[in-house]
């Protein structure tokens, strides 16, 4: 028996729009929390012989006074990143350096001043960390990026997003119909926007892996549109006594154990990388958790109702047999 979805259909874009609505008001309130690829600035990754007190290693580094610099996890508990942003009055290529040299003195006092040479080869002054013969912090990896190259990032990204967008609009255009292109694109920038909505509201931290979820996301609630929209297609050639929404009805019904399973799957390999991935993989696994539940929303719920509001029909998708037009001229 087929679910009248349909029948609630105004019920389901309102809930939409209002959070649609909602998700614009904070990225125009807030805005998003850019990391430094696009904001550009130092990313430091120390290891430390026990497990890193990242309240220690905090504290050491907002004394140097640099701005808002993100300390976390990355990898192991052994292992911390550093990420300071760009300032005018403070050389990039000083930075590591001064950074480094606090979390040496945080962890040991009386320290003596000589050169430490990265895996790069870079030269950094900083005082030494002599604990029992040993260090007791290491910088493993230094990386600049600098406020030009962050700027070309996020254009690139914008880029890549718009991109995306017109190739699954052509696509779904010629494959079916011009107003499913339409639905299906409504559907999955309602996904993108909520995302954004979500990382502007509590501050996360938008980087580079983040943007990939984000396409991803898109590429991922297209394939379940697609896989409906077929279903749609076939019911309207199987059917013909059928109506519109009644057509719809049943292309949902019967595609919804396998928008179940399918969705499920992927989102457990998603939450083991949120639980178990680390600090690296967090936000881009919260940025897919996201767009896998809203995507399954969009493409059932929102890209349906607005395909059938937008009048398609039997004669957008069935072409009329020859021998049927034949015998209406005679």
């Amino acid at each position: 028996k087929d679910i009248p979805f349909m029948r609630h259909a105004l019920v389901f874009n309102a809930i939409s729009a209002l959070t649609f609505i909602a998700a614009v008001f904070f990225l125009a309130t807030r805005g998003l929390h850019l990391s430094v690829e696009f904001t550009g600035g130092t990313v430091l990754e120390v290891a430390y012989e026990q497990t890193a007190d990242l309240a220690k290693v905090r504290q050491a580094v907002d004394g140097l006074k640099l701005g808002e610099v993100q300390v976390q996890n990355f990898g192991t508990s052994h292992d911390v990143m550093i990420r300071v942003p760009v300032r005018g009055d403070v050389k990039q290529t000083e930075v590591s350096g001064r950074v480094f040299a606090a979390l040496c003195a945080a962890e040991q006092g009386q320290v003596q001043d000589r050169q430490y040479t990265t895996d790069k080869g870079e030269q950094v002054s900083r005082q030494a960390c002599d604990a029992a013969g040993k260090e007791p912090v290491k910088l493993s990896r230094v990386e600049a990026v600098g406020a030009s190259v962050g700027d070309e990032l996020a254009r690139d990204g914008a880029m890549a997003l718009g991109f995306v967008v017109i190739g699954i609009m052509i696509y779904l255009a010629i494959r079916f119909e011009w107003k499913f292109a339409v639905a299906a694109i409504l559907a999955n920038l309602h996904d993108v926007v909520i995302i954004l909505g979500f990382f502007a509201f509590f501050q996360w931290e938008f980087s580079l892996s983040v943007l990939a979820a984000v396409l991803a996301v898109l590429g991922y609630s297209v394939n379940e549109s697609v896989v409906l929209f077929d279903r749609i297609r076939e019911a309207f050639r199987k059917y013909r006594k059928m109506t519109t929404a009644e057509v719809i009805d049943h292309a949902i019904t019967s595609t919804i154990s396998r928008t179940i399973i399918t969705h499920g799957c992927t989102q457990l390999v998603v939450l083991s990388m949120l639980v178990f991935g680390g600090p690296t993989l967090h936000y881009f696994a919260i940025a897919l958790t996201i767009g896998i539940c809203f995507g399954i929303y969009s493409s059932v719920l929102v890209a349906s109702p607005l395909v059938m509001w937008l009048g398609v029909s039997r004669k957008d998708l069935v072409k009329p047999d020859k021998k049927t037009e034949i015998g209406a001229a005679i």
